[in-house]
């Protein structure tokens, strides 16, 4: 079969290739990799003796996902990933939580940016049940990923990572008042949580509800990570924000948000005060990068809720 790309995922490693929107390194080959793709793909596919279904779409924003099926008949997914959305430091996590949590990797030891799973219900994430539910539900699957970091991995650290996002966010901040201040406000929050870190575990990176699908073998999985390692409030201030048009089109919007961090900290047990922190500095690095690769409405609505923190 043709291994068209989804418009979202040539839309985002658009973005990649022209912004560096993250900061990342190795983004200059996003194109390149979006050209060989279906190449890519055939060739992934032949080696293990698969046999596809169909490309996930939308699907993701970094990686390909196609549902096959393996030589017995066993329903998998095939995932392929350019360098710079770190598939390597991917597959360690999920072979480090072994399944615990987190989608099962199954092909540990193969090649590079090529990740073979099981199969989950890729259209049903926590995110269509009732938004209480959902929290609850994320939280406790989240929970079960902040483990010990593997021995000997050298996984990116939360310092790394907001070291390179505050760059690019200190380089994006001119000519609006209104975001240079968030901006300043979400840097001293950095500086002051980095200054007294608690204990550090393995975490998801990029946990939010659409992380989390339904499964087989448990009800909810969490998948997509881009691990790193640091303390727990980092990983649970995505979630934090989730629906956040929802949350901006309510009228108690911003005394929802601050009961949703009290909540949540108090529930896995983290200290209220360091989640809001990690809370606003993700808001608004999220939303000056938006506005930098030209989506002014998510933009608006991510720095208008970091505003309320």
């Amino acid at each position: 079969m043709a291994f068209e790309p989804p418009q979202r995922l040539v839309r985002a490693l658009g973005e990649t290739q022209r912004n560096g929107a993250d900061g990342a390194e190795g983004t200059g080959g996003a194109c390149d990799w979006l050209d060989k793709l279906p190449v890519l793909a055939q060739h992934a596919v032949d080696l293990r003796e698969l046999t596809v279904e169909r490309v996930q779409a939308p699907g993701g924003r970094s990686s390909l996902v196609v549902l096959v099926r393996q030589a017995d008949g066993t329903p998998t997914v095939l995932k392929l990933a350019p360098e710079r959305a770190r598939p390597e430091s991917e597959r360690a996590a999920l072979a480090h939580w072994g399944g615990r949590g987190a989608v099962q990797l199954l092909n540990p030891g193969d090649a590079q940016g090529v990740l073979l799973l099981e199969r989950l219900h890729p259209d049903l994430s926590v995110r269509s049940l009732p938004e209480a539910k959902a929290l609850l539900e994320a939280a406790g699957t989240l929970r079960r990923l902040w483990v010990e970091p593997p021995a000997g991995q050298l996984f990116e650290t939360v310092a790394e990572r907001t070291g390179r996002q505050a760059e690019a966010m200190r380089a994006s901040a001119s000519g609006d008042a209104e975001v240079v201040a968030l901006v300043d406000a979400a840097l001293a929050a950095r500086e002051e949580l980095l200054a007294g870190p608690p204990e550090e575990r393995l975490l998801h990176g990029t946990f939010r509800q659409s992380k989390v699908l339904a499964g087989e073998r448990m009800p909810w999985l969490a998948v997509g990570p881009d691990p790193v390692v640091g303390e727990c409030a980092f990983d649970l201030a995505r979630l934090v924000r989730d629906r956040v048009e929802d949350l901006i089109a309510s009228p108690s919007g911003s005394t929802t948000t601050r009961r949703r961090v009290k909540r949540l900290a108090e529930s896995l047990d983290l200290d209220q005060e360091r989640l809001r922190g990690w809370t606003l500095f993700r808001a608004v690095e999220s939303g000056v990068r938006a506005r930098r690769v030209g989506r002014a409405q998510d933009a608006e609505l991510l720095l208008e809720f970091a505003g309320w923190l």
